[in-house]
């Protein structure tokens, strides 16, 4: 429809079925496939999906050899990232290629020092695994030890496995802390990169404080309140493999500080009369992976963000977080806006937080954005 081609022309990345006049009948799963406008001209290249998204655009202009694209695409994505000051010699993990946000939809590589742990989202992405492979090869040359192919954690019927290379998980560095990472068996991809730039945050407002890291996982935001200056940090959180590295990490960064690990449902935790907080962050996974879920997820964040104001201490910090991309910022704090009035206490907004650098979005595509946060000051 030439009304529809508006959205390709704004460089959207997805196409819906409803904009496509006409297709071929045979048309895979994850095919590559040409989109054009009615009188023929080239609008896109990209995957077809047999859903309601029927292409995921890889290229917007004609593509005459689609391994250089891909590569070319690769190697600008880790360019950029030296660029914009993420990959350093203290920062030794980060995120190569963010799907739309780098152009290349459905694509997920994270890079653990040496390690590319690749997420292919759907067959489209997958099929492409071998120009994946020779691109990370060709773009990080000597400095690459290995590629692990994770998309059996978000593809089904498909096996996670090296594809190239060997490693063993092992320790990255952020900002000059140290991590244990195992990206074979962890979540995600093994560490939750995208909030680096909220654990320094975390880390800034620590010092003197107790702190309370719920959803802590392996103690990202725990390590950084401790270095910066937390008297004592509780890591909560319901995997207790997840807990023992958390304290592991906790332990090789900083030994001397009081730490607990504790294993239990964190709504049942915050719901227990104790000591309140000088300082609690609240990090909780995806409570809605889709829209029918949203309204569940926000009712859920509200009552979650009820029973952390609930123990922090008046004069203290609140740092919460959702990482659901179908409820969207101003979804998100009204919830917590809400909770506050069930509260009944005074909450002053001192920062809205996101994703790092290395997790660009493009402004063309603002679905891309998921993770959002909030720095609340906390009164009587």
């Amino acid at each position: 429809h030439d009304r529809k081609t508006e959205a390709v022309q704004r460089f959207h990345p997805w196409i819906f079925s409803g904009a496509i006049a006409q297709r071929d009948r045979e048309l895979a799963e994850g095919q590559l496939v040409e989109v054009r406008n009615r009188s023929g001209a080239f609008l896109a290249l990209g995957y077809f999906g047999t859903g309601s998204l029927a292409v995921k655009v890889l290229s917007f202009a004609p593509v005459a050899d689609l391994g250089s694209l891909l590569q070319e695409k690769l190697a600008q994505a880790w360019h950029r990232r030296q660029g914009w000051g993420v990959a350093t010699a203290q920062t030794t993990a980060w995120r190569w290629v963010n799907a739309e946000g780098d152009g290349l939809p459905g694509l997920i590589v994270d890079w653990y020092d040496g390690v590319a742990v690749v997420q292919c989202h759907g067959a489209g992405p997958h099929g492409l695994l071998d120009h994946w492979v020779a691109g990370l090869r060709a773009v990080a040359g000597d400095r690459l030890r290995a590629i692990y192919d994770q998309s059996g954690k978000v593809m089904t019927g498909q096996a996670s496995g090296y594809v190239w290379g060997q490693a063993q998980p092992g320790c990255i560095q952020e900002n000059g802390l140290k991590f244990w990472v195992d990206w074979e068996t962890g979540q995600k991809t093994g560490f939750f990169l995208d909030q680096r730039d909220n654990r320094a945050i975390c880390g800034r407002y620590a010092a003197g404080r107790r702190v309370l890291n719920a959803f802590g996982y392996t103690g990202g935001f725990s390590v950084y309140a401790a270095a910066g200056g937390a008297i004592a940090v509780d890591t909560v959180d319901s995997s207790a493999p997840a807990l023992q590295i958390a304290a592991q990490n906790v332990q090789v960064n900083h030994p001397d500080l009081p730490h607990r690990a504790i294993a239990a449902d964190v709504f049942a935790f915050l719901g227990e009369v104790g000591d309140p907080y000088d300082l609690v962050v609240l990090d909780p996974p995806a409570f809605a992976k889709n829209l029918r879920a949203r309204t569940a997820a926000i009712t859920a964040y509200r009552r979650l963000n009820r029973l952390g104001l609930a123990r922090v201490k008046p004069g203290g910090l609140l740092l919460t977080f959702s990482c659901s991309q179908v409820v969207e910022r101003a979804a998100f704090e009204g919830a917590v806006t809400a909770a506050a009035l069930d509260s009944d206490r005074r909450v002053q907004l001192l920062a809205r937080l996101g994703a790092p650098a290395d997790h660009p979005t493009s402004l063309f595509h603002p679905e891309g954005t998921y993770l959002k946060g909030l720095v609340l000051a906390v009164g009587e």
